[in-house]
């Protein structure tokens, strides 16, 4: 049998642009369903933050996947950031996978066409990365990510959500990821249309 093509995601990466990435687990099973695994995403995404790659402005850690709103720095490439926080939650989850679950961590090998074998955590791919270029656009983002567990009927509200930037937003406090509020252009006044530089 032989399996359909397919395309590789390009990365726009346009200096100033800001980006709303969403990549999944694996076969999108929920590997991120467990507070162990999400503070491992919390901790790669602060690293990668810490580096200086990105001013970071909404993110959500869902049981499958996970959305990051964010605006790369000057001549760093969208590519580099995922790498940062992808490998990093990866070796993490797939060696306390192979020390306390082996049966368990055979559901993650990934078998290519060329019969390499190997194990994933993250669906192959870069996921989806949807350039934002207005303010507008970067406002709308932010509150669908934030709204996200709600509408699936994980949290009754964006801010008791522990793994999101909305409880950050909401108030004021840097839990359970330094956000960079300051960076980002305020709605007032309201010229959603803005484009950023």
């Amino acid at each position: 049998m032989t399996l359909p093509h397919r395309k590789r995601l390009v990365h726009f990466d346009s200096p100033g642009d800001v980006h709303c990435l969403t990549f999944s687990c694996f076969h999108r099973l929920p590997l991120l369903s467990k507070p162990r695994s999400c503070q491992w995403f919390v901790d790669a995404l602060a690293l990668a933050r810490q580096r200086g790659q990105f001013d970071l402005w909404a993110f959500v850690v869902m049981p499958e996947h996970v959305h990051i709103v964010m605006r790369p720095k000057q001549d760093v490439k969208v590519a580099q950031i995922l790498s940062t926080v992808k490998q990093s939650v990866s070796k993490k989850a797939l060696r306390y996978l192979a020390e306390t679950s082996p049966d368990f961590l055979a559901m993650l090998e990934d078998v290519r066409p060329s019969g390499r074998r190997s194990y994933r955590f993250w669906q192959r791919g870069g996921g989806y990365d949807r350039n934002l270029r207005s303010l507008r656009d970067v406002y709308e983002k932010i509150e669908y990510v934030h709204n996200n567990p709600v509408r699936r009927g994980l949290a009754t509200s964006p801010e008791s959500w522990n793994w999101s930037s909305a409880r950050a937003w909401a108030t004021g406090e840097n839990e359970p990821l330094e956000i960079d509020r300051d960076r980002l252009p305020s709605l007032m006044p309201l010229d959603l249309s803005q484009r950023f530089p």
